[in-house]
């Protein structure tokens, strides 16, 4: 049994704190076909309170972690920019491990988000 599961965290680089209330969503992709897996919130750390892909449901295959950057820096109080440079953040990623911890960070600022596999 598949025993890897996947998380993130998500830090305003901008204002040097944890993202908290930042919606995200999970997708699989396979060929043109993209499944919604799991919906999140992160909370006050920026992190979600479980993993997103939990173990038992962990499988080899393509991802899309879609973050919805725009709303979090309208809440976060961030000048609103008509359209704002980054609004919708999606990162499409691979799990080839199914016993591994993937952890897929985002740090975010209005400007610019980095993302890296994680520990």
């Amino acid at each position: 049994m598949a025993e890897g599961y996947l998380t993130t965290h998500v830090l305003d680089t901008a204002r040097g704190c944890p993202a908290a209330k930042l919606a995200v969503s999970l997708y699989r992709i396979e060929g043109e076909t993209r499944s919604l897996l799991a919906q999140m919130v992160t909370n006050a750390d920026g992190r979600t309170d479980s993993p997103i892909l939990p173990k038992g449901e962990f499988a080899v295959g393509i991802y899309e972690l879609v973050f919805e950057a725009g709303d979090y820096l309208d809440a976060a109080g961030v000048p609103v920019e008509e359209p704002r440079f980054l609004d919708i953040v999606p990162i499409r990623f691979g799990i080839s491990d199914p016993e591994a911890h993937y952890h897929v960070p985002l740090l975010l600022s209005p400007f610019g988000m980095s993302t890296y596999r994680g520990s």
